[in-house]
């Protein structure tokens, strides 16, 4: 079978999958983590490997960046790849000056002010919870590699230039980050009874200015990447 967007076999495609944004760092962790691995999509270079992790099969599928393309393909997974839960691996800009780069965070609910669920199926919920049982699976595999890590909401925005009150966010939503895909993602799970889950790096820090380059938040998000592999069942 394929879809508009995916041209792998139904069959290539694991029930659980992780999703970072960059079609590169899709093929790193296929590279360096999976064995037996093998190429499943190209389509429009959004790549996707399929293969395994001590014997559990996974899919890492690239979403692309932002809330329309995320909404694609985890659509397109949950719907007709009959894939079961997703777990998005990504970064994130921090809200709180205590976070430092590379630090973990496990997102407990998605804040937006995006219309992807209202355009999605008429709702209008503006924040949406990851599944509680990845969350602890993702805690758990954190804990057993001796990684530390953060768990708290994240802004999902759909404007990667924006000058929002990062104030009002951090405050009265209680926003640790902001990033730009999870809100679609667990969108799509709603709609379909999937799970979802998102865990993030801290790429920058908005309150001191400090970021990372593009090749590091390509190859050296390891600690991120090795939880959740960890936490596939």
């Amino acid at each position: 079978m394929a879809t508009p967007h995916i041209e792998s076999a139904k069959e290539d495609i694991a029930k659980t999958v992780l999703m970072p944004g960059d079609p590169l760092r899709a093929k790193f962790i296929a590279e360096t983590y999976l064995e037996n691995y093998r190429c499943v999509n190209t389509v429009r270079n959004m790549l996707a490997y399929t293969g395994f992790y001590k014997g559990k099969e996974v899919t890492v599928f690239a979403s692309g960046m932002g809330n329309p393309s995320m909404g694609i393909y985890s659509y397109e997974l949950f719907k007709d790849y009959d894939v079961e839960e997703i777990i998005r691996i990504g970064s994130c800009g921090a809200f709180k000056k205590e976070l430092n780069l590379y630090d973990i965070l496990i997102v407990d609910n998605s804040y937006s002010t995006s219309y992807y669920l209202t355009e999605l199926n008429g709702d209008t919920e503006k924040s949406l919870p990851g599944n509680e049982e990845i969350n602890e699976r993702l805690a758990e595999a954190a804990t057993s590699l001796g990684y530390g890590y953060h768990s708290g909401n994240v802004y999902c925005t759909d404007v990667f230039y924006n000058y929002v009150n990062i104030d009002n966010l951090r405050d009265f939503f209680n926003c640790y980050a902001t990033e730009m895909e999870t809100f679609a993602l667990f969108s799509n799970a709603r709609e379909f009874n999937k799970k979802a889950s998102t865990i993030l790096t801290v790429s920058d820090n908005l309150i001191t200015k400090e970021e990372t380059t593009s090749e590091e938040r390509e190859k050296s998000f390891n600690k991120m990447i090795e939880i959740a592999l960890e936490a596939i069942r």
